[in-house]
């Protein structure tokens, strides 16, 4: 058996990851068989260390084609919920909750997340299998790729509903794959997590925060279980986060997402000679000034909202630190500004945030507050508030305090991987939200995105989301 240190683990992850063209070991080909051999696949260290590789390579930014799970998310659900905007006709069935189920946009986040989970699954079943690589490299791995898999999972079940649970690479199972109920997915997401938390270390195995450790399987545990509404979990595994003094508050906003942020939890490296995140390539429209007002020849494509900026108190610095101003002619536009490098050639190297702290604490505040424990969720609140450059929050009874922390989720935030969108819908809020932001467009179907009309035209046993 082959063993490998953990350090030259490390090193030769981090390489593989930062590789724009990163060898891609196990890929769908046009007419699959029924399973790929492991033996081919996994015939030594370095082919398992580069099909896992792949798997993060799939998750990477792009800034014309954003991934599933990084950009894609923010883009759209900022745009049906309340906090784009824009005047391109390619994203008017989004801003307009008009989606057709032959939209493209739709066809591929699904085919891209369905494709990814079916690399991470073959990555698991040959991982199982093999035997030129340590056990403790084997745990470790099949730890990440359940976190991956599990965060996959999350976001599909918030876009759509009940989606099929593919967790093998038979075709002749997957492709003929109902749809599971949301209880299903979401029980497949915990246990993954479950796996995940059991296989996993407090170190990081990757020299930056880009493979999840053990608190990066928590703080996912900790969101899942606040979804579910199982408080004393979701206040646990975000207290253990919180507790393990791992991690910090970036006081300084502009570093919150930097490469190497005190704050992240989990980060993506940059992987582009010309950009370095989906969202700072397509918030930012080209321009020739660097600090704000941005001086644009164009409009920006997905400017903010109004009602989001009004969501934001009177000396919040998220206002003025997270936002910036885009003027064109005479007309000034807001954009969202967390990530403020355009292009690669910038002073400043910022990763794509997955997981950090700021949400941790809210995720805290908002159990134990569902819980009554009204005096340590305002603690916790007032973490993020003075952050922020506020004072502590006023609240007092338990309506209040929740509705406190649910503001405070929406300013902090905002135009990162959906976290609005699913808010509104996991509170039962987005009818009377979107009614109002929308008049005449908003109706309570679009809560959840069409499946796409290939699929179903693909396979008979997927039935379409109401009133599509």
């Amino acid at each position: 058996m082959l063993y490998i240190n953990k350090k030259m683990l490390a090193i030769l992850a981090f390489f593989s990851l930062l590789a724009v063209s990163c060898k891609k070991l196990i890929e769908i080909p046009p007419n699959p068989p029924n399973q790929i051999p492991a033996s081919q696949v996994f015939a030594d260290s370095a082919d398992i260390m580069s099909a896992v590789a792949g798997v993060y390579a799939n998750m990477k930014v792009s800034a014309y084609n954003p991934s599933f799970v990084s950009g894609s998310i923010t883009f759209n659900t900022g745009l049906t919920g309340d906090e784009l905007n824009s005047s391109s006709t390619s994203y008017r069935n989004f801003l307009q909750n008009a989606i057709t189920v032959d939209d493209g946009t739709i066809q591929g986040m699904w085919k891209n997340a369905y494709s990814d989970i079916y690399q991470i699954n073959a990555c698991l079943e040959g991982i199982a299998g093999a035997t030129v690589i340590s056990v403790p490299l084997k745990q470790q791995l099949r730890g990440e790729l359940k976190v991956i898999r599990a965060l996959y999972y999350f976001n599909l079940v918030n876009l759509w509903g009940g989606v099929p649970l593919v967790t093998g690479i038979d075709y002749t199972i997957n492709a003929s794959l109902p749809r599971a109920a949301v209880d299903s997915a979401y029980a497949l997401i915990k246990s993954d997590l479950a796996d995940a938390r059991s296989a996993l270390s407090p170190n990081y195995p990757s020299l930056i925060k880009a493979r999840p450790n053990l608190y990066t399987a928590e703080a996912l545990s900790a969101k899942v279980y606040l979804y579910r509404q199982q408080w004393d979990s979701a206040a646990y595994m975000a207290g253990q986060v919180i507790q393990s003094g791992k991690y910090s508050l970036e006081q300084d906003l502009n570093s919150v997402f930097l490469h190497g942020s005190s704050e992240a939890i989990w980060q993506l490296p940059a992987n582009s000679t010309s950009y370095q995140t989906a969202e700072g390539a397509s918030f930012i429209p080209y321009t020739s000034s660097t600090v704000p007002p941005l001086i644009s020849y164009t409009a920006p494509s997905l400017p903010l909202l109004n009602s989001l900026l009004g969501a934001f108190e009177p000396g919040d610095q998220r206002k003025s630190d997270w936002v910036a101003i885009v003027k064109v002619n005479a007309t000034n536009y807001n954009i969202a500004y967390k990530y403020k490098n355009r292009t690669a050639v910038a002073p400043t190297t910022e990763d794509y945030m997955m997981l950090r702290l700021g949400e941790q604490y809210l995720i805290l505040a908002e159990a134990l507050a569902q819980q009554n424990q009204l005096s340590d969720a305002l603690t916790n609140l007032d973490q993020v508030r003075a952050r922020a450059g506020l004072t502590g929050s006023n609240a007092v009874s338990q309506s209040d305090v929740l509705s406190a922390i649910m503001h405070e989720r929406q300013t902090e935030l905002f135009c990162e991987a959906g976290n609005r969108w699913y808010d509104l819908k996991r509170t039962g809020a987005i009818d009377n939200v979107l009614g109002t932001e929308k008049p005449g467009l908003w109706k309570p179907s679009a809560a959840l995105y069409p499946i796409p009309l290939q699929e179903i035209i693909n396979n008979n046993l997927l039935i379409q989301n109401p009133e599509y």
